[in-house]
């Protein structure tokens, strides 16, 4: 039960209210009355169109459903476009422009690196994610499949001398090739001192070298004739030589090098949305307060591991020597983004006027850009933007008109904060099918601010499979990946930010590698979304980010970009391609391969976003593959099942049963979990079972498919069930 703080006509729920004024608002230069005054007004004017731009979404579905229906496949290309052309789905391009976002920090404008996204209701994993701008190259390979347990290199709870041996045998053929020496090899190195502003490396036989590059080198710290650590540049990212032959790793090397630390995640997303499982005012304060204490380098987390208390905060800055004896100092954190919640849901943490819910994504915009300011402030530890700039990444719009309600938003919220125009940077998710087929003017709706752009193939998959829900069966899930519509959608992103003036003023970036397990898969494949012009990629760790971070080392984005821009073509036919089955023949067995792998993926992940709050979680798999899983995810595959349902490819009773089988499969994978509640002991009482139900029995009904409203209700429900029976 919420209690309610009366200010104006607005209803603030009392856990909110008592954060703002005790901890948001002291210090940020803005008065508490004015605060309210101005947030009132502020709802009661945009919340208005917020609900229009809702209702067009409904009308423009409806209306793409009602043809679908009518044409019954028998339709032309062109035919196609022209309906789209008229119903405002397809917008007419804009004039060529060129976005001129200013006061962008370098490593969003100029370094090329790894990003990560995180639930920063979790404190842990957000300072951990925070922390990850470095991390160690020797670690990462050691504790990982990059390394084969072969040859005795096996992976045991003591250390094994012989997977260190390939660990540093690998990290140092990686320096061979990036940082290669005029004569020999890192691997045979004895000694690393400074002489004459350059790197000397030295020999067992007195021979000495340099750099083949010597401006890679960069800095030091200790002595010249002694460093504790080298840095070396590449790409505009950074690589740290340590030192220590007292080390237990230093002491068994000839150069006495005890780790290669490597620039890593350059910067993080601070999640508010799919990764979080936040629906009411005490979990909004929670999301809220660990971004301040972020912001104000306050935030700590203290917990077990290896049997002893451990207590993590921010990492402080890394100081160096210049080559030329001047004191330089680097950023110790990834730069922090904070994802918002789209437009869709509202909040009863506060009321409205009527009393009703206001638009959440309205008041996280207004509340984590007052938090922010303390950053502007300088009211913490540590700087997060150099540059003096707030930046917030807005998922889920639809086209050019819901880019340019942020865009108000924006303006009214630095209005009322006493912000400069266009202090608040925005990144715009590509996400949605009407913002990817008009994306050049969605950028042109934020050209003075826009900061990021990026492909998610699951979300967009998602909204792929319920825009054309009626027009016919989808292909199979794993079949997408090659479908010509997504290749051509991961084409023309990349395409329209660099015909808007992204490069070196803001990034493109790809999705996320989803299998924290298998990372000699991603070191095997995640480069080609460099090869295809993103300069920033998603990653599920931070090891996976130091991991990650070797690709931005072997490929120069910027020419990869260059190259590319050379030959912009126009690909929208290719993805307005509805990837339906034209031959719906799939045998008894791949259909249930596909209900199973669906349902037992929607289980896994809805059991414990309802039971216990987890918006993102490394899930296992059908197959025991650990697969991390947020919202996007569960999107897709609620909505495939439902396509295929409505299809009539696969019949409700088959469905259920798989339902059924596939949650005793999910319970037995908890097993271990003595907080886990199996769902298979009752399932009409179970709430989280019947929320994967309605997610597929009433997916053709939500809107645009979105996982969001069911899932609020039922994790609203089962907080309320565990209340009454505590």
């Amino acid at each position: 039960m919420s209690n309610y703080v009366n200010i104006g006509n607005l209803q603030i729920d009392s856990k909110l209210y008592e954060f703002i004024v005790a901890q948001a608002l002291p210090d940020s230069g803005v008065a508490d009355e004015q605060f309210w005054t101005d947030f009132e007004t502020l709802i009661n004017e945009l919340t208005p169109e917020n609900k229009s731009l809702l209702e067009k979404r409904s009308t423009i579905q409806t209306t793409l459903d009602n043809w679908y229906k009518e044409k019954q496949g028998s339709y032309t290309q062109e035919e196609y476009k022209a309906f789209l052309e008229q119903i405002g789905y397809l917008e007419k391009p804009v004039a060529d422009f060129e976005i001129t976002t200013e006061n962008v920090d370098d490593e969003i404008a100029k370094q090329a690196g790894p990003q990560l996204v995180v639930p920063v209701d979790n404190a842990r994993y957000a300072l951990n994610a925070a922390n990850a701008r470095y991390g160690s190259l020797y670690d990462a390979l050691y504790g990982t499949d990059v390394i084969s347990e072969e040859d005795g290199a096996d992976r045991g709870r003591e250390f094994n001398p012989v997977r260190g041996e390939k660990v540093v045998a690998y990290a140092k053929g990686f320096l061979d090739d990036v940082f290669p020496l005029v004569d020999g090899s890192h691997q045979d190195a004895v000694g690393y001192t400074v002489e004459n502003e350059n790197l000397v490396i030295s020999f067992q036989d007195t021979r000495k070298t340099n750099l083949k590059n010597p401006g890679k080198f960069k800095g030091f710290q200790g002595s010249t004739h002694e460093p504790t650590a080298v840095l070396l540049e590449n790409n505009g990212l950074h690589v740290e030589i340590q030192f220590d032959r007292y080390h237990p790793i230093g002491k068994t090397d000839n150069a006495g090098v005890k780790d290669i630390c490597m620039e890593a995640a350059t910067t993080t997303i601070m999640d508010c949305e799919d990764s979080v499982a936040a629906v009411d005012a005490a979990d909004k304060v929670q999301v809220y307060a660990n971004l301040l204490g972020l912001m104000k380098g306050t935030l700590k987390s203290t917990f077990q591991k290896g049997g002893r208390a451990v207590t993590r905060t921010l990492r402080q800055d890394r100081s160096y020597i210049t080559p030329q004896g001047e004191d330089i100092t680097l950023h110790g954190r990834s730069l922090m983004f904070m994802r918002n919640v789209g437009h869709l849901m509202t909040t009863n943490a506060i009321l409205d006027q009527n009393g009703e819910e206001v638009p959440e994504g309205i008041m996280d915009g207004v509340i984590t850009s007052l938090i922010a300011k303390h950053d502007l402030f300088r009211n913490g530890k540590f700087q997060n933007s150099e540059k003096g700039s707030i930046y917030i990444v807005k998922p889920k719009m639809h086209g050019s008109e819901e880019v340019a309600f942020a865009n108000k938003l924006f303006n009214r919220i630095e209005d009322m904060l006493g912000l400069e125009r266009y202090t608040i940077k925005i990144g715009v998710m590509d996400e949605e099918r009407r913002t990817t087929l008009n994306l050049k003017n969605c950028i042109a709706e934020v050209k003075e601010r826009i900061v990021f752009i990026n492909t998610g193939f699951l979300d967009r998959t998602g909204d792929e499979i319920h825009t054309s829900m009626e027009a016919g069966a989808m292909i199979r899930k794993k079949d997408m990946k090659t479908s010509t519509w997504l290749k051509s959608y991961e084409q023309s992103n990349v395409q329209a930010g660099l015909a808007t003036g992204l490069q070196g003023r803001a990034q493109i970036g790809k999705g996320m590698w989803a299998m924290p397990e298998m990372m000699k898969s991603m070191i095997d494949e995640k480069s080609g979304q460099l090869k295809a012009g993103a300069n920033t990629a998603w990653v599920p760790s931070p090891t996976a980010a130091t991991l990650h971070a070797i690709h931005y080392h072997m490929i120069d984005v910027r020419e990869v970009q260059n190259k590319i821009k050379e030959n912009i073509t126009d690909v929208r036919d290719s993805i307005l391609e509805v990837p339906t089955a034209p031959v719906t023949d799939w045998n008894s067995d791949e259909v249930q391969e596909e209900l199973d792998n669906n349902a037992q993926g929607i289980l896994g992940y809805v059991v414990r976003w309802i039971n216990h709050g987890v918006g993102c979680s490394k899930v296992p798999d059908i197959n025991n593959i650990g697969l991390m899983e947020d919202r996007a995810t569960l999107r897709i595959s609620s909505q495939h099942m439902a396509n295929w349902l409505h299809h009539g490819i696969v019949t409700k009773e088959q469905v259920q049963e798989t339902l059924y089988r596939m949650a005793k499969v999910v319970d037995e994978q908890n097993a271990g979990d003595p907080d886990y509640q199996p769902m298979s002991a009752d399932f009409e009482e179970s709430v989280a079972f019947q929320a994967a139900c309605d997610l597929i029995f009433d997916g053709i009904n939500q809107p645009n498919g979105y996982t969001e409203p069911i899932l609020h209700k039922r994790r609203i429900e089962s907080k309320q069930q565990h209340f009454v029976n505590k």
